[in-house]
């Protein structure tokens, strides 16, 4: 039997860890599901890869507060199907002016999600490790920690077959053919046809939804991820140091950082803000301001590292104009589901998009305002033929 023989119920385009959670919930609801990926697993050209991400309950918008209390019990299902450690428990610590912390407070204590204040004297009594401005306070979040994000995909990869889904890897789709039946082509000659196909293709959005008529206000970005060795062994391993974000930390842009966890005596500190790339040509751009910027931070607010990193690696990141997902419909074509944009924050979410996805394909509606999320809160700069639409 030819691949344009068999129509599945959903196609999922893109084995990142979006894609990967998608395809799991459908499969898991009995959906006969492809999961696509351009790329041979595992691999590092998207924006999945990696050993570590930041996972916690507060945010400024109470929204995702919500949505982490139902991806923390998908994390907590995942873990449990693949018998595999996840997450790591050691908290988050934001840190800044009151002003950034105070939307952060209101989130949490809508949601009933446990967390504690702390003046800056209690910052330098309990985080010795650091030197802090003297207008910063702290608000340390009791369910925040490290997820494992390499183990994380694969287990969301491996749970999907289990439930009887299909996983082909190292072929890219070329075109998508809209209609009652989507028919994808792909770069090896194969057709495959989907009652509803699902798009979470990260960096490589535009370049599939161009095929459709369609592009979204995304920017890439190609961020560093260093690695900082520790004067003094332990000080901040994760029983005793938990992650933090700093958002003005660097000039009023972002830092985050995770304590030693996945190399030994190296701690992971990083500026959310890089180069913009083209997704395919990522190398060859000039980061030395990102190095020499988070140099200078580290210096100044983590003294206890040594200035200069140990590990330089990239990861790429998908914003949107105002940071918030894209969770929606095509325009044109309702059996078209595009997820994108996710901005830097979107892998600990994984777990409530992939279901929030899944209730899109199956015509249900999500338990949470998908206004946030639609396409259209932006006039402008999204659909580039109109005749196609």
């Amino acid at each position: 039997m030819s691949t344009d023989d068999i129509i599945y119920d959903v196609i999922v385009v893109g084995a990142g860890i979006e894609g990967s959670s998608t395809a799991y919930q459908l499969a898991k609801r009995g959906q006969s599901t492809l999961l696509l990926e351009q790329f041979p697993l595992p691999h590092s050209r998207g924006s999945s890869h990696g050993q570590s991400r930041i996972t916690r309950r507060a945010y400024p918008q109470a929204i995702y507060s919500a949505m982490m209390k139902d991806s923390f019990e998908g994390w907590k299902i995942l873990q449990e199907e693949s018998g595999e450690k996840i997450y790591n428990y050691c908290g988050t610590l934001y840190i800044s002016p009151p002003s950034f912390l105070a939307p952060i407070e209101t989130g949490l204590k809508v949601n009933k999600a446990p967390y504690r204040s702390l003046t800056l004297s209690e910052l330098k009594s309990e985080f010795p490790a650091f030197t802090l401005p003297d207008d910063y306070a702290g608000i340390y979040d009791y369910q925040g920690g490290i997820l494992y994000a390499d183990k994380s995909l694969k287990a969301y990869q491996d749970q999907f077959k289990k439930y009887g889904g299909t996983l082909r890897d190292g072929e890219r789709v070329d075109d998508v053919i809209p209609g009652d039946i989507v028919t994808l082509t792909t770069t090896t000659g194969n057709k495959y046809r989907g009652r509803n196909v699902v798009l979470a293709l990260g960096p490589f959005t535009n370049n599939l939804l161009a095929k459709t008529g369609l592009q979204l206000p995304l920017k890439v970005q190609r961020v560093m991820v260093l690695y900082w060795r520790e004067k003094v062994s332990g000080m901040h391993s994760s029983d005793k140091f938990p992650c933090f974000l700093d958002p003005a930390g660097s000039q009023g842009i972002r830092v985050y950082s995770t304590p030693s966890d996945e190399y030994q005596g190296l701690v992971k500190v990083c500026l959310s803000l890089g180069p913009v790339v083209d997704p395919y040509i990522r190398e060859g751009v000039d980061i030395s301001w990102v190095r020499e910027r988070m140099m200078k931070y580290v210096t100044n607010r983590l003294p206890w590292l040594h200035p200069v990193p140990a590990i330089e690696e990239a990861c790429i990141r998908t914003n949107s104009p105002d940071g918030h997902l894209f969770l929606d419909r095509h325009p044109k074509y309702e059996n078209i589901v595009i997820a994108a944009g996710f901005s830097g924050h979107g892998f600990k979410l994984a777990p409530v998009v992939g279901k929030i996805l899944s209730d899109l394909v199956q015509g249900k509606t999500p338990s949470f305002d998908m206004n946030y999320f639609k396409i259209s809160r932006f006039d402008n700069g999204v659909v580039t033929n109109k005749s196609k639409l």
